[in-house]
């Protein structure tokens, strides 16, 4: 089994892989009940592998795919790899083993699932038995959840899976690449209905999506992507959200507006902070509320004129830099 392959430093012995997945050699005896219970004679391969590291998390954990899944375009990733066994939670017949899977997480009974991923049970590994049979050797697939369960193959064999399984700093993205790319996007990427709605109502269309863009490509410079905390520039953009939104829509209550936020920018098929934590918004809120920048008046929210007036100074000031 595996000629020619090095093992040397396949396997990323941590304190929770011990914990969790690897758990002693298993005798034959032990390895004949497990089969019967799942009932799929294992490869041979699978368990020559148990036996030398009985279940664990490898140092390479993404296996490429031809198609993209809810992981990524071109690649899964796993997070373990499930031992022979009942005793520990990540293992063949443990708490979170196959039958587990398949009985309470619905997925398709084809096989064995043999690995876990970094997604807590929305896709899974499997050695596939449909073709041929439980006693024979099976492929192994990836099962998407997130996708109603679709069937990628992987491998024609459990060897083949681990001899093609790659570290995952091959997948992480050029720093520069992705920086230009968050560039473009904030540049020419349309807004989101929402946001472009706001814009038209504004009386200045071309000057307020000039704004945005502007603002967005300072963030991007400074942080190499597109994303919205607690800093300035941050700041700056929540304000003329808020300024536009108010403009077309008064009368907004706090509670009505932490709940459309996520549209202006989130909901976005082109320009878009592709996540959305309510925490950063939250606190801007509070602190501009604390300030008195932003006012209420019955029971609706609105931006000062003094503040009107700064955020205005301020946006002149961010377009003569661009």
């Amino acid at each position: 089994m595996f000629e020619g392959f090095d093992f040397t430093d396949f396997w990323e012995d941590c304190e929770y892989a011990r914990e969790k997945y690897v758990s002693d050699p298993p005798s034959d005896e032990l390895i004949a009940s497990v089969e019967q219970e799942l009932g799929y004679k294992l490869p041979a391969s699978y368990i020559w592998l148990m036996k030398r590291h009985n279940g664990g998390i490898p140092v390479n954990t993404c296996f490429p795919t031809d198609v993209p899944t809810s992981w990524a375009e071109d690649h899964v990733a796993i997070t373990g790899i499930f031992g022979i066994g009942r005793e520990k939670l990540y293992s063949l017949c443990g708490g979170l083993g196959s039958r587990f899977m398949i009985d309470e997480w619905e997925y398709p009974d084809i096989g064995v699932a043999v690995c876990n991923c970094p997604s807590a049970g929305h896709d899974m590994i499997f050695l596939d038995y449909r073709e041929c049979g439980p006693q024979g050797e099976p492929k192994v697939v990836h099962i998407d959840q997130e996708y109603d369960y679709e069937i990628t193959p992987l491998a024609d064999s459990f060897e083949d899976f681990i001899r093609g399984l790659v570290n995952e700093e091959v997948y992480e993205p050029d720093p520069d690449e992705e920086k230009a790319e968050n560039l473009d996007l904030v540049r020419t990427a349309p807004f989101s209905s929402l946001l472009a709605e706001l814009c038209r109502k504004s009386g200045a269309p071309e000057a307020a999506e000039r704004w945005i863009r502007d603002i967005a490509e300072q963030i991007v410079e400074d942080k190499g992507f597109f994303a919205l905390h607690g800093d300035k520039e941050s700041w700056l953009l929540y304000d003329i959200q808020f300024w536009l939104y108010t403009n077309a829509f008064p009368g907004v209550t706090e509670q009505q507006y932490l709940e459309i936020y996520p549209q202006m920018m989130v909901a976005a098929d082109g320009f878009s902070t592709g996540g959305y934590a309510p925490g950063f918004v939250e606190d801007w809120l509070k602190s501009r509320k604390k300030t008195g920048e932003i006012q209420k008046k019955n029971g609706g929210l609105f931006l000062s004129e003094s503040a009107k007036a700064e955020l205005e100074g301020q946006l002149h000031q961010v377009c003569r830099k661009g």
